[in-house]
């Protein structure tokens, strides 16, 4: 009888207390001006007049010093630099604690504009949202933008790379 009881105050405190923010009081959702850059991937959005730092969910974009990195920050850069945008995600950060989310100006997914045009992988490990995998199969018949390289190499294999390098 003891456990049935605890259990329904358990269940009554959890529908109460919805979880709509993060561990850093991020709401999931709100709006924000893009005010950096830092690759094409991970965006500073200033909310209630603080810097959050955001990591674009479901892509991973070649890193600065990896062939077609800069051009992934150049979109990234002419979609949302000093622009509002809504912010949507589910609350999670990464292990930098960056929020994890996808970008939108106006009706524009940053996050899908990236696969689209090239300059980003689909994220296989972290995400399984079928709209991105059809998107980088777009975009690799297309040869957009990475995709005309035949040896591009995915970031996740990059870093591997230049870590074993710097093991050295």
């Amino acid at each position: 009888m003891m456990f049935k009881l605890f259990f329904i105050s358990f269940l009554f405190f959890l529908a109460c207390n919805p979880k709509t923010e993060t561990s850093n009081s991020l709401p999931k959702n709100f709006e924000g001006k893009v005010v950096a850059i830092k690759d094409g991937d991970t965006f500073k959005v200033m909310y209630e007049g603080k810097e959050k730092t955001i990591r674009l969910e479901h892509i991973d974009c070649p890193e600065k010093s990896q062939p077609f990195g800069n051009n992934a920050k150049q979109l990234a850069s002419d979609l949302c630099f000093g622009k509002m945008v809504k912010v949507v995600s589910n609350g999670k950060m990464d292990r930098y604690q960056r929020l994890i989310a996808e970008i939108y100006v106006g009706d524009i997914n940053v996050n899908k504009e990236l696969v689209e045009n090239g300059l980003a992988w689909h994220f296989v490990n972290y995400s399984k949202d079928n709209s991105y995998a059809k998107l980088e199969i777009q975009a690799r018949k297309n040869k957009a933008g990475l995709w005309s390289d035949v040896h591009a190499i995915a970031p996740w294999d990059w870093r591997k790379i230049k870590k074993a390098k710097n093991k050295k």
